[in-house]
Order: C-alpha cells, then structure tokens, then sequence
C-alpha cells in the first residue's frame, strides 16, 4: 500500500492520540511539540479536551494551534509534573536518540521533554537512521556569539551555516551544523553545550525518547530503546 508522507503523519498522530487517552489520568497535562507531525496530533489530541485537562506548548506556533482548538494552554512554570511528551524528530535511531529542530523550537522542546515523565516520539519511518547527522544539527545561539560558537563547531568537525531570516521565540539564532556523522551524540551533545554562547542544541541524547511510534505503510510500530 502506497501512503503519502501526509497519510503516514496522520497514522502516527491517531495512534499518538490513542496512546494518550489510554494512559494519561483524566484531567492530565499533555506537552505538546512542533511541526508538522505534531500538527496532525494537535488536531487529534482535541477530540480528547474532555480527558486533557492543559497542555504545555514548545513553541508559540503549537501554542496557537492548541488555543484554535480551544485547548487549555499553560506555561510551563506553572507545572509541577506532567505525564507525557509527545513530538516528532527529524531523525531518531534504534536507541531513541534524536535530532531535533528543524522547526527552530528545539530549546524549548528540549525543556518540556525534560519534565515530562514520558517522552513520545512520532514520526514516519523515513526519519529513522542507523547514524545521527545527515540531516544538519541545529544549534541555537545569543546573537552576539554566532561566529565565536561557529568558529568552535568548525573544530568539532561540522560545517555551520547560519539559517536566515529565522529568529527563535527565544530572540535568538540558529546555525545548522553539516557533515557529522555522530558516533556519540551524547558526548557531542555535552560538548556543544559547553561552548559559550550556545543556548541549547538539537540533540537529544541525554534525555532520549522514551517510546517511539514509527509509521510505516504496513501500520504504525511501537518501538523502545
């Protein structure tokens, strides 16, 4: 069976969205990231608003999205826990590693995937890789350090370009990294981190995925570390 890359989001999304209302407590808060995979769950997870009692958004684009539904959205700081994470990746591998930020929101998915007690990765089977780095590490950085932490990449091993005309909700830049093959990513996630002037980066590897739901034309697969 032949499914658009579309039809295979919207599978991942349903499953996503059964997978939350199965689990989360009723009257439970959803972190909810961005793209285009976390679209198609956005527009699912709103037949639930009776079971989902807020949302957190990781960006101001899901934000909007989420209130369009009428969806409850709360700032993070006003969460003490929150039972699940669901977002997409732009590749993940078998161990549930990821690159993220294609989107630009990689900071702040970065902190609501690191208070949720779960963390579910959806995405379709094309982003599912054996090594980390062809598509370009995205690294989020103060205006003012942008060469200095390009400079540093450079010595890493990557090829920065910095992504034009694209300012985070942060107020801040991004430079996307070419030409790594990321044999350890939580090391390199470590190691970019500790450059001055980066704010985070699109690794994640210290806090991977906790579960990852794959759409695939023969149905969507559940797949652990």
């Amino acid at each position: 069976m032949v499914m658009t890359q579309d039809e295979l989001k919207q599978a991942v999304a349903k499953t996503a969205a059964d997978y939350v209302a199965a689990h989360l407590p009723i009257g439970g808060i959803v972190g909810v990231g961005t793209g285009s995979t976390a679209n198609f769950f956005i527009d699912e997870l709103a037949k639930l608003k009776a079971r989902v009692g807020a949302t957190v958004a990781s960006s101001e684009a899901t934000k909007k999205r989420l209130e369009g539904h009428g969806m409850k959205v709360l700032d993070l700081n006003e969460v003490g826990s929150m039972p699940v994470y669901v977002d997409g990746a732009d590749e993940i591998t078998a161990k549930l590693e990821m690159i993220k930020g294609g989107g630009g929101a990689l900071t702040r998915e970065k902190i609501v995937a690191a208070v949720a007690d779960r963390f579910i990765c959806v995405c379709d089977q094309s982003k599912l890789v054996d090594t980390l780095g062809k598509f370009p590490l995205p690294v989020e950085v103060v205006p003012m350090a942008r060469a200095h932490v390009a400079r540093e990449l450079v010595k890493l091993g990557g090829q920065p370009r910095l992504r034009e005309g694209l300012v985070t909700d942060n107020g801040n830049v991004i430079l996307d990294v070419h030409g790594l093959a990321i044999g350890d990513p939580a090391g390199l996630e470590t190691a970019i981190n500790q450059i001055v002037g980066v704010v985070s980066n699109g690794l994640f590897a210290k806090r991977p995925a906790d579960l990852l739901l794959l759409a695939t034309p023969e149905g969507v697969r559940m797949l652990t570390a």
